[in-house]
């Protein structure tokens, strides 16, 4: 198993490469790069999409129509020292090949730099908003566990009954609900939109949360994450159940359960003692990629309608500003996390079958 698993993180390094080489080559022919943003700022335009977008003020047109004489949107009016210190300020005067080797050298020593425009390091970025994509996450994926297993488990024993049917047509139900939509049936119905005020309309906490005692503290957190786990949740169910019902169905099937039977053990005693182990190997050692499944999916929207403040809203927001730093920088983590997520899996196979054995397949 040893040299399976080296092999496996030997092979992280090409990969994360192929990942940065593509999407930094991907950004050198985007408009409305770094150096545009800040020229957009300095001139008091806010944001140079609106140059882009055709916007009705003159005088943007007028810089648009008369910037010829620099590569730049916008540049027009300012001097060329400005435009050349903004090159320099954001590693834009250096060739593209050099720039793309000295990032990759920082990040083999997991320095992502600073935003281009928060004036803090990307690391410590991450680092604040990683609670909230945690918190959702984390809590999303064990109760679809908690509740897809059990159930998935009860619909592979009643497989054909009316308990069977009407279950799958709920889940089927729930799963094609987008999560944005539900979230805002939350708000509207428990967060004081139409019917009743039960939980809080936005945040992680509330204002007086380090005032609190330890247990308040708990009931505050709970209090707080509670509609946007359920919204995050909604979608995880119907594949889970389904993944834990047909499994079991396939192992009931197998000789060894009839030989389990007719050996006088009770339906309990042959289900847990014997299906269990080898139904669950799908689900249980799938567990590590679900939850970076939801950790990822679907972030953006739940953060944004709740008003978290998450690595959702962070990457889109670096997108929109050309922040390349937290681009790049989130992107290098979530693409190893994802990586290192796909050897824990393997582990967790071997982990609840020994028989698996990688080495021998591979051979």
């Amino acid at each position: 198993m040893a040299p399976y698993i080296l092999r496996r993180l030997l092979l992280v390094i090409p990969t994360l490469l192929g990942i940065l080489l593509v999407n930094f080559t991907l950004t050198q022919f985007v408009p409305g790069g770094p150096v545009e943003q800040a020229i957009a700022r300095a001139q008091g335009g806010g944001d140079v999409f609106g140059g882009f977008a055709g916007g009705n003020n003159d005088a943007g047109a007028d810089e648009l129509n008369t910037a010829s004489d620099s590569e730049y949107v916008g540049a027009r009016g300012l001097p060329p020292e400005f435009i050349e210190e903004l090159k320099a300020e954001f590693g834009f005067d250096k060739p593209p090949v050099q720039r793309f080797l000295n990032m990759v050298w920082n990040y083999i020593q997991f320095d992502f730099g600073e935003s281009y425009f928060r004036s803090i390091s990307v690391i410590d970025l991450v680092i604040e908003k990683l609670p909230v994509s945690i918190t959702l996450g984390l809590w999303s994926t064990i109760i679809a566990y908690l509740v897809s297993i059990p159930l998935g488990i009860r619909k592979a024993v009643k497989d054909g009954t009316p308990f069977d049917t009407w279950t799958s047509g709920a889940i089927i139900a729930a799963y094609a609900i987008p999560g944005f939509l539900f979230a805002i049936l939350l708000l509207v119905l428990f967060a004081g939109g139409t019917y009743w005020q039960i939980f809080p309309l936005r945040g992680l906490t509330s204002d007086n949360f380090e005032d609190l005692s330890a247990w308040g503290k708990v009931v505050d957190y709970f209090w707080h994450i509670t509609l946007p786990v359920l919204a995050g949740t909604i979608g995880a169910f119907a594949t889970l159940t389904l993944l834990t019902k047909n499994s079991f169905l396939d192992e009931i099937k197998k000789l060894y359960v009839m030989t389990a039977r007719a050996k006088g053990l009770s339906e309990r005693q042959v289900l847990y003692g014997h299906v269990f182990r080898n139904a669950m190997l799908i689900v249980i050692a799938g567990f590590p990629a679900v939850f970076i499944g939801v950790f990822f999916g679907g972030s953006l929207i739940i953060e944004t309608i709740f008003s978290l403040d998450g690595l959702g809203r962070l990457g889109f927001e670096a997108a929109v500003a050309r922040d390349y730093p937290i681009v790049f920088g989130t992107l290098y983590i979530f693409g190893l996390m994802g990586l290192l997520v796909g050897i824990l899996s393997d582990l967790m196979y071997v982990l609840v079958d020994p028989r698996i054995d990688f080495e021998r397949r591979e051979g």
